[in-house]
């Protein structure tokens, strides 16, 4: 894994320039949310769920040591794949890291120009949840 968020998000890019039809992109997020590790449904409650989303969104974190990582899962294909793509840049970089993260790359996909307004804002609010959960574990 690469190690640092530059490192992994140039390389999401990468992959997902491969593909020039939206659709083929579409398709290869949501295979990223089919491989990811899910949160066990034990802890998909309501303290976990990201609200103001279209679906059902969870995301949990823990720490080990100065690193933050997640967990989530989603009864959308689409939003699992978008949370997946998160989790593969944001997971297992300190605190401090995910903070001083700079979302900007979402924009690069070229996805959320394809998605309907409500899946496009469900990618600010996970990502306003990262941030959080990484602040909420640096105190």
């Amino acid at each position: 894994m690469m190690d640092t968020f530059a490192e992994r998000t140039s390389e999401l890019l990468e992959e997902l320039s491969f593909f020039e039809d939206w659709t083929d992109r579409y398709e290869y997020v949501i295979g990223l949310g089919k491989k990811m590790e899910i949160l066990p449904e034990d802890q998909c409650t309501d303290e976990t769920l990201i609200k103001g989303c279209q679906s059902h969104v969870w995301l949990d974190s823990y720490t080990e040591g100065d690193k933050v990582y997640y967990l989530a899962d989603s009864d959308s294909l689409i939003t699992k794949g978008m949370i997946a793509m998160f989790i593969r840049v944001l997971s297992g970089l300190s605190a401090d890291e995910v903070l001083t993260a700079d979302f900007g790359f979402i924009d690069k996909t070229g996805l959320k120009e394809h998605l309907a307004p409500s899946r496009a804002n469900a990618l600010s609010l996970m990502a306003t949840q990262m941030k959080q959960r990484a602040l909420n574990s640096s105190k």
